[in-house]
Formats: structure tokens, sequence, C-alpha cells
């Protein structure tokens, strides 16, 4: 199943400028370091959008709830990068502990290597949405074919272990480039990225992390948490485990529902 792909206005601006390059080099020649110049910079802004997670330049692109959300005082908890047969399972109790609801952003071949976990995050009523199949640091340098491959690959492996499709896709730290956005139009996902984020896979100081997710804490907000690649506390405690019950006490206290990305866009 697919969408049909319209690209941005942003790319369809960047097709006319070299469209328009292209002709006025031709029709005046003397024209050219101008024309080249042009696309220099074209690209490198086309370079930047794809270095930045929360842009929308390269196509659509989920950083905040819809105001339907917003008006039911709902947020979005994401948790990326797993399952991690040690953590997520206690993340898991946690969530249940306070009645709240995430979305799993797993990595393909992590769920192969641990189906019954995957099954158990769906069971206990959260989504299991894509986050790749590799994982690869270098996601954002691949080509349609490989970009397509990869997210292919690991929506199979989700929706056979899951029973359920995933419906949203996040690229490896949200970097990506022009490929992604008809790639996910091809296999009807969508790509959701986040209102806050924690940096907690780089920092293990549990006031940093909450600091960064709850200054100006809001309805309809997405917060990205990571259940694999975690980073330690000072005492060596996974910082997901010292914060995640924080966090959801502070929802608690204002009033803020956590959802799942999916029920959240019902």
């Amino acid at each position: 199943m697919s969408r049909r792909w319209t690209p941005s206005p942003f790319l369809q601006a960047s097709a006319a400028l070299h469209a328009g390059a292209a002709l006025g080099a031709v029709v005046s020649p003397s024209h050219w370091p101008w024309a080249l110049g042009a696309l220099v910079a074209n690209h490198a802004v086309i370079t930047t959008a794809g270095l930045l997670p929360r842009t929308r330049l390269l196509g659509p692109n989920l950083v905040r709830l819809p105001p339907q959300a917003q008006a039911r005082r709902e947020v979005a908890l994401t948790i990326d990068d797993g399952p991690d047969p040690e953590l997520t399972p206690r993340v898991l109790d946690l969530l249940d502990a306070a009645g709240a609801k995430a979305s799993f952003f797993c990595i393909g071949w992590r769920a192969r290597q641990h189906p019954a976990l995957c099954r158990d995050i769906v069971a206990r009523g959260h989504r299991v949405e894509n986050h790749g199949d590799a994982h690869s640091n270098a996601f954002s340098l691949f080509g349609p074919r490989r970009m397509r491959d990869d997210i292919a690959a690991a929506q199979a492996t989700l929706s056979d272990l899951c029973g359920q499709a995933p419906e949203f896709f996040r690229p490896t730290a949200g970097l990506r480039n022009p490929f992604l956005d008809p790639v996910l139009a091809g296999l009807d996902l969508r790509l959701a990225a986040w209102t806050r984020r924690p940096y907690d896979t780089r920092d293990g100081r549990p006031e940093k992390v909450l600091q960064r997710l709850t200054r100006g804490l809001a309805a309809g907000d997405i917060l990205l948490m990571h259940d694999g690649h975690a980073a330690l506390t000072p005492e060596g405690q996974p910082v997901i485990l010292a914060t995640l019950p924080v966090l959801l006490e502070t929802l608690r206290a204002q009033s803020l529902r956590p959802v799942t990305l999916r029920d959240a866009l019902a």
C-alpha cells in the first residue's frame, strides 16, 4: 500500500532553480558562474535541512501533535532504539504503573532478536513504530533503493511480530536526505520527529535530561527518550529509569496524558 507523493514547496523550488540555471547557462553562457553559485547554495541548504530533524523543508514531518490532541491535554511519549531485553520490560512496568501509553520506535534487527518483547509492548497497549532495520549512522547518506530496503525490512519484521503495521518512521538521530519523503510515501509511513529531545544517549545526568524534557512542557508535545543506547547516570543506572518516573509524575501533576502517536492523531 502506498500514498501519493508530492514534493515539498522547497523541493519544487529547488527543481525549478536547477532547470532555470541549466537554461540560463545555455542561453547566456557568460552567466554560468552565477548559475553554478546558485546551485551550490541550493545544495548547501538541502544538506543543512537533512541535518535538522524538525524541519519540514524536505517534506511533511510530525513535530507536534495536532490541535485536537492539544485540546485533550495529550502528549506523545516516544521511546527509541529498542527493544532492549534489560531495560524495555522495566520501562513497560513504569508505564503500566502510571497508566501511560507510549510509541516505541524499534530497530528491526533488535526486534528479530527479541520478538516476545515486541509482542509484549503491543499487548500492554502501546504501539511499535519503525526505526529502520540497521539503525545505521550513515542512513542520511543512503540512496533511495538502500533507504527503502532498510525501512521495508524493519516494516516487514515489526508487522509480522506485532500483528500490526507501524504507521510512523523515525530515522537514526532524525537525520535524512531528500530521498526519504518519496520512500515513506511508497511505504505508507509518516515521518515523526519530536518537540523535546533530552540527549539521553549522551548525557547521564538525570536533572539535565529532565530539564530538557520539562522546561516549557505543554499539551501537544512529542517527547523523545531511549531505552536502547541509554546513557548511564553517575551511579551507573540507565538514565531513562532514573528520569521516567519523575517525568510521568510531572505529566500527571500538569494534567497531561501520555498517549501513542496513533491515538493522538486518530
